[in-house]
C-alpha cells in the first residue's frame, strides 16, 4: 500500500530530503493525457487529447474557459483541475466586479501557483495532482503559463 513510512503525510520529509506526496502528485501529471500550448506574437493556442479510458466510458474535458480572455488546459487528475478552474473563475469575476477590467493573466497564475504550493505545507491537505497550461491575452499581449503540483 505505502512505499515507506515517509509517504503518509505531505509534511514528512524522508532522510533523502524528499516529499513523497508531492512526487506522487507530479507522477499523476506525467500519467495524465497530453496538453500542449503554443504562443506567438498575436495568438495563444491550447490543445489536449480527447481520449476515453475504455470503450464504454466517455471522455473527460481537459480544456476550460476561465474568462473571455483566458482558458486552461489540464493534465493529471481532472477533479483537481475542476476545483482550480472554479477558483480561477471566481477570482476573475471578483476582479471584474471590483476593478471593472479583466484580470491580468500573470496575477491569476501567481495566485494559483501559491494555492498549489500551500498544499505542500499543510498536513491536512494533499497536493493538487494536476498541471495547468494557462493561456490568454491581456493588454500586454498573449501569454502562456505552466503550473505544477509543487507550485513552481
Amino acid at each position: 500500500m505505502f512505499r515507506n513510512q515517509y509517504d503518509t503525510d505531505v509534511t514528512t520529509w524522508s532522510p533523502q530530503g524528499r516529499l513523497f506526496q508531492v512526487e506522487y502528485a507530479m507522477e499523476a501529471v506525467k500519467q495524465g493525457s497530453c496538453a500542449v500550448g503554443l504562443v506567438s506574437s498575436t495568438h495563444v493556442v491550447l490543445a489536449t487529447l480527447k481520449r476515453a479510458q475504455n470503450d464504454l466510458s466517455s471522455y473527460q474535458r481537459k480544456m476550460f474557459k476561465i474568462d473571455d480572455h483566458m482558458g486552461i488546459a489540464i493534465a493529471g487528475l481532472t477533479a483537481d483541475g475542476r476545483v482550480l478552474c472554479k477558483y480561477m473563475r471566481n477570482e476573475c469575476i471578483n476582479h471584474r466586479f471590483v476593478y471593472e477590467a479583466p484580470m491580468p493573466i500573470g496575477r491569476l497564475v501567481r495566485q494559483v501557483a501559491d494555492k498549489h504550493q500551500v498544499c505542500t505545507q499543510r498536513s491536512w491537505k494533499r497536493p493538487f495532482g494536476v498541471g495547468l497550461l494557462v493561456g490568454g491575452y491581456d493588454r500586454t499581449g498573449p501569454h502562456l503559463y505552466n503550473t505544477c503540483p509543487s507550485g513552481n
